[in-house]
Formats: structure tokens, sequence, C-alpha cells
């Protein structure tokens, strides 16, 4: 089987991207499986360890204000999809997977005049462009929210499989992963996550309540690489423990030393700490697009699973005294007992099995009956 996929700028995109791949691997040894990206995103920085072949096309972001970006776009989509139709012809994929972004748009188009069957992964509760404007051309949209499927065209397939995630995202040992980090084992562990970026409102709201936690409690803190010079200079470490990081790729060994989590509510961000367990403060991005984090990290405060802080009120919140509060209160074993109950960490393999299905893979790769939408289920 030959799968190719188009997803990337962002590792919101990319990183579901590898799970469904590393899943389709494993159902099939010997299946071929090949990216498609650009030279300006995360999936070029990473292609030596991306695993799959990565081809590139011009695409750049929709510019949202008048500049030469924004005349320059037709441009650059029409060439996108010359060079994705290209891509198609020697590789000839049984199946197109987009994974949204920017990335995804020419190469599903190209899928649609060439006629080969194609399927989009939709994380978020509020599409994205791409997906908006192109659920209606594939033959399947996976995905993580009933609410995104309100946002589709009515002929739209979906089946809501919840959001891909690496296998050993979920497999970190803890001994371990204290030992790496320098953290104590008597101690709870507040883990902050800012993405790769970082998120500077949340970093300085933790350097302002640092004094709100006591001896029982420690903080492995992933700041970004922007802010990280600045963090690691105001903190004083010889009155936490506190390890301080820019950026990982060893999400296994964070996910498996924290105890609760404060970080921001994108869509994959929420799946891992689902899948992992782990009771979160959530703070959503208050310029996502249709303010998709808040509604994304609902449902984990519905269940019982996360308390969610918006970001104007970082100001007047102590965001470590309300962590603090959490863990003297008793309530994280509940909350992550409510965590895992929301965890999908199959999800990649049931998504893997759904497209080699659809390219007409012999193997038994039929997954277990899910969840659909209600105008059509396959």
């Amino acid at each position: 089987m030959r799968i190719l996929f188009a997803g990337g700028g962002t590792g919101g995109h990319l990183f579901p991207a590898i799970a469904i791949a590393e899943e389709i691997s494993a159902l099939d040894a010997d299946s071929q499986i090949e990216f498609v990206g650009t030279r300006y995103g995360i999936e070029y920085r990473m292609k030596d360890r991306l695993g799959y072949p990565l081809s590139t096309i011009a695409i750049r972001g929709l510019a949202r204000t008048i500049s030469p970006a924004l005349v320059l776009f037709p441009i650059r989509l029409i060439i996108s999809i010359f060079q994705a139709l290209r891509i198609c012809a020697r590789f000839r994929p049984h199946v197109v997977v987009g994974t949204g972004g920017y990335v995804a748009g020419p190469v599903i188009i190209a899928a649609v005049l060439k006629k080969i069957p194609r399927v989009l992964q939709e994380q978020n509760s509020y599409p994205g462009l791409v997906t908006r404007k192109l659920a209606g051309k594939v033959n399947v949209v996976f995905t993580a929210y009933a609410k995104a499927e309100g946002f589709l065209p009515p002929n739209t397939v979906c089946r809501r499989l919840g959001n891909p995630i690496r296998r050993a995202l979920t497999g970190g040992n803890r001994e371990a992963a204290m030992e790496k980090f320098g953290l104590r084992h008597d101690r709870t562990t507040i883990l902050i996550l800012g993405g790769s970026q970082g998120a500077h409102r949340i970093n300085e709201a933790v350097l302002t309540g640092l004094k709100s936690i006591d001896e029982t409690m420690q903080i492995l803190w992933q700041c970004g690489k922007r802010d990280y010079t600045d963090v690691a200079a105001r903190v004083d470490k010889k009155d936490f423990v506190i390890s301080l990081f820019p950026f990982t790729d060893e999400m296994d060994a964070v996910y498996a030393a924290a105890d609760l989590a404060i970080a921001r509510a994108g869509a994959l961000t929420l799946a891992e700490l689902t899948a992992c367990g782990i009771p979160a403060i959530l703070i959503p991005y208050p310029y996502a697009a249709a303010d998709h984090q808040t509604h994304n990290a609902r449902e984990m405060v519905d269940a019982g699973a996360a308390d969610l802080i918006r970001d104007d009120e970082l100001d007047s919140v102590n965001l470590l005294s309300r962590a603090a509060d959490i863990i003297r209160s008793g309530r994280l074993p509940s909350m992550r007992q409510a965590a895992r109950r929301l965890g999908r960490p199959d999800a990649a393999c049931h998504i893997a099995r759904e497209i080699l299905h659809l390219a007409g893979y012999k193997g038994d790769n039929r997954g277990t009956e899910h969840e659909g939408r209600a105008h059509q289920v396959v």
C-alpha cells in the first residue's frame, strides 16, 4: 500500500500524521509512506528524523492582511497543485491523507483531480480552513469533536475516532524520567507546558507565583526557546525544585514525570494529556480561530479532568496557587481517572485501519465500530 501524507507547518498538523503513519507501518510492514510539506515548516526542520521521505511544495500560509504574500497566494497555490500532481503521478498513492494546515490543501486538490481516494483528519473543535473547504470532496473526515462536524458540509462523511497520538508517548518510565530531569520521587510534579515556542503569558504567571508552592511540590517547566534565557535568569533554583528546559522531543519522559499540567488547550496537547491520564489547568489561547481552544477544553473541564482559567485572568489569578490548591485538596486521583476515561490512545490505530481499508488492503485491518456523524456514517 502506498500512502501519501500532507500535513505540516506546525507540530499540531505534523505529529498526528506521524502517529497515523507509524500505525500503518505496524499494520502493514510492506506499506510505502511519503510526506509532503514545505521548506518553511517544522516538517522540513525534522526531515532527517522524520523517518519517511519528504517532498516539498511551494505553498505558504494564507496571509490575513493585505500584503505581497496575500497577492502571491493564488500563484503559489496553482504552482503547488501542479507540484502535488507530479508527486502523485510519481508515487501513485492508494490514498492521500491530509492532516490540516495549508500544506494539505494543494495535495488533497491534486487527489481530487486524479480521482485518488483521500481523507482528512481534523484535530480541533473548529475545523481549519482546508477542512471546511474540502471536507465535501474527500471520502471521509476523521474528527475528534462532535462540534467540528457542525461546521462541515451536510454531505460530509465523518468518523469520530479521536486525535491520533504516538504510542510511545504513553510508555514513559516514571523512575527514569525523574532521574533524567533531576526531580525528586517524593514530590508532586507540576508540569508547565507551553509548546515548542513556549507561552509567554503562562511563563510570566508562573514566575509571579513561584512562592505559592511548598516543599511537597516541584516544577517541570518547558518554557520555550524564546523565553528560556530570561526565565532561567529569574528563577532561583535554591528555593525550589525546578527542572527547566526550552523544548524536548522526549515527551514520553515529560508526561511520565507529570502529576498535574498547566497548559494551553491545543487539541493535540489535550489528546496527549488524556491518553496519559494527566489532570490539567487549561488556559486556552485567546486568539485561536472561533475560540476553538476554549471549546476543546470544555470536554476535559466538564468531565472533571481539568480546571479552566481564561487568559485575561492571568494577571489576577495566582496560577501556581491554584495548582497547589488542587494538589492539597486531594482532587488529583479523581481528576486522573476522569482524564483517563477521556483518553483515546488507540485513535491512531483505528484511523490507520480505516485508511488501509480505503486503500484496498486485504489484511485484517478493520477497526471496531465507533461513534460517527448522524448525516452519514461509514
